[in-house]
This record gives structure tokens, C-alpha cells and sequence, in this order.
């Protein structure tokens, strides 16, 4: 049996304090939590950014900060940063065309510029465009394309988040045109409202669609995150567990930190005969450079 990636995504920028008061929003606190759940197993930690009250951030002064204290660290993980925020637009109510507060669309190369300035070994590269919560994200193929040139003169393999069918069929299409190298990552993102649900129908259903070279992981959110590392296990894939998906250790009891949740996640994929991959193996794995 193949070994299995496990990701941290340990802040987000969707959760709030209100939700989990220890969420980290520093760039000590984010670090911090990016490197205790490395030494609870975590290969890969997915990193957003945040101002000190909580706000998400797109500041590449905090991006630099939190890298820079996980490489002069010690401990080996490998980084993956968000280029999800700058895609999001908020149609005012009363002029859907104008953009209400909220809204954060940004050029693609705004979107990019952490990546292009630290390098990480990964960085994600969203394919939706859909509803999301009381905004609408938007990612032209032109944008992504954009990106994704970006990505590879930086050095950096794109983790691509795909939030329904649509996202693996423009995957597929920019792997075609020779944007995307091959094999791709994937990234399988259930629970969000009117895309995939967190169901192992759907599970199978999406990983069916992906190319058959594909390297692929997939998530729940909420309620559903510790099952879906069950599902995504069961099926193949690698896992993701996180403050940015889930604030619950179990029904009722808030989860004490990042590392818990990789500890919980860690001991499902051994119950169920598996083991993680080190960092060094998942590099292997995803074929990243050796270090």
C-alpha cells in the first residue's frame, strides 16, 4: 500500500475567533502551527495569511515572515501557499455590478506575488468560479492561465483545488494546452455549499474524473472533515485536516489546536492499515526536488 500525504491547513481565512479563539492569526502563531503539526505528522503545511486582529491578509511582509520562520526553524515541512484571496466579489444590493465591501478581486499576478518572491515548493491554484458563502469567486481561465505561468517560472508545483466537475474539466483542458504540466495535484474540496458534497458518492464520482496519472488528495469541511480523510483514504487519495476546515475535534468538543487534529487524523489512516508519508517521501511522491 502506497504511503499517504498528510496536509495541515491551519488557518484559512474563512474561520474566525468567534468560531475557535486559538485560531492562529499571527505570523508567529501560523508558523508556530505549521510546525507542531509537522511534528504531529503533517508532510505539507497549506498556509493563508492574516492581520493580527484576525482579517485575512494578502501582505506579502506577512507571507515572508511566517516562511521565514518555518525554514530557520529546523523542522522540515513542505510549504504550500494559498493564492486563493484577490478572486472574490460581493455584487452590491442595490448595483449588482458594483462591487460592495468585501470584495478583494485582484490582478492575477497580485494574486502570485508571494509565490514569485518565496518560492515555496507549493502553492495552490483555485479552478472555481462559483457562490461561496456571500461572494462570488471568480477564476477566469484567463487568470488561472496567468497564474500558473507564474507558478512554474517560480519553481512552484501548483496544488489545484477543484470544488466540482467543471474545475477537473478546465484542469483538463489547461493540461491539454500545455499550461498545467502532467501528472497534475489535485486537491478534491467537499462541503462547500452548491459544489461537491462531502459524501462518498461524490468522492468517487470526482477522483473518477481526474486525469489517471494524477496525484490527489481530498477534504471535508466541518462536521465532515474526519470522515472524509476516511473516504479520501479508502479510495487512494491523500488527506487534509485543519482550523481552516473544521473547528470540532469531535461532536461538542473544540479542537485544542492544529496538531490535535493531525494527531486524530493520523490515527485514522493507521487504524485503517495505512501509514503517512515522512516529508521527504511525499516529495518523492509528488516529485518535488530532494532537499
Amino acid at each position: 500500500m502506497a504511503k499517504t500525504i498528510l496536509s495541515v491547513a491551519v488557518t484559512g481565512n474563512q474561520t474566525t475567533l468567534e468560531q475557535h479563539p486559538g485560531l492562529p492569526c499571527t505570523p508567529t502563531q501560523i508558523a508556530t502551527a505549521c510546525i507542531d503539526s509537522a511534528k504531529a505528522g503533517a508532510a505539507i503545511a497549506h498556509i493563508h495569511v492574516r492581520y493580527d486582529d484576525g482579517r485575512p491578509s494578502m501582505e506579502l511582509a506577512h507571507y515572508k515572515e511566517v516562511v521565514d520562520r518555518i525554514r530557520d526553524s529546523g523542522v522540515d515541512v513542505i510549504i504550500n501557499l494559498t493564492t486563493g484571496p484577490g478572486g472574490r466579489f460581493v455584487p452590491s444590493k442595490d448595483e449588482p455590478r458594483i462591487a460592495a465591501p468585501g470584495t478583494n478581486l485582484a490582478h492575477p499576478l497580485r494574486r502570485v506575488e508571494h509565490v514569485i518572491a518565496l518560492k515555496p515548493e507549493i502553492c495552490t491554484l483555485d479552478l472555481n468560479t462559483m457562490w461561496s458563502g456571500s461572494s462570488v469567486v471568480m477564476n477566469p481561465p484567463e487568470n488561472v492561465t496567468i497564474m500558473a505561468k507564474a507558478m512554474k517560472e517560480a519553481g512552484s508545483k501548483p496544488e489545484l483545488e477543484v470544488f466540482d466537475s467543471g474545475d477537473i474539466s478546465l484542469a483538463k483542458a489547461l493540461i491539454a494546452q500545455g499550461v498545467l504540466d502532467s501528472p497534475a495535484m489535485f486537491q478534491i474540496v467537499t462541503g462547500i455549499r452548491y459544489g461537491f458534497e462531502s459524501s462518498p458518492e461524490t468522492m468517487i464520482y470526482a477522483r473518477n474524473l481526474l486525469p489517471p496519472d494524477a496525484q490527489w488528495a481530498g477534504f471535508g469541511i466541518g462536521r465532515m472533515s474526519f470522515p472524509m480523510v476516511a473516504q479520501t483514504f479508502l479510495l487512494g487519495g491523500h488527506v487534509r485536516v485543519g482550523l481552516e476546515d473544521a473547528v470540532m475535534l469531535r461532536k461538542g468538543v473544540l479542537a485544542p489546536d492544529n496538531a490535535a487534529m493531525v494527531k486524530k487524523a493520523a490515527t485514522i489512516v493507521d487504524e485503517l492499515g495505512g501509514e503517512l508519508a515522512t516529508t521527504k517521501e511525499a516529495r518523492t511522491i509528488l516529485g518535488l526536488a530532494a532537499r
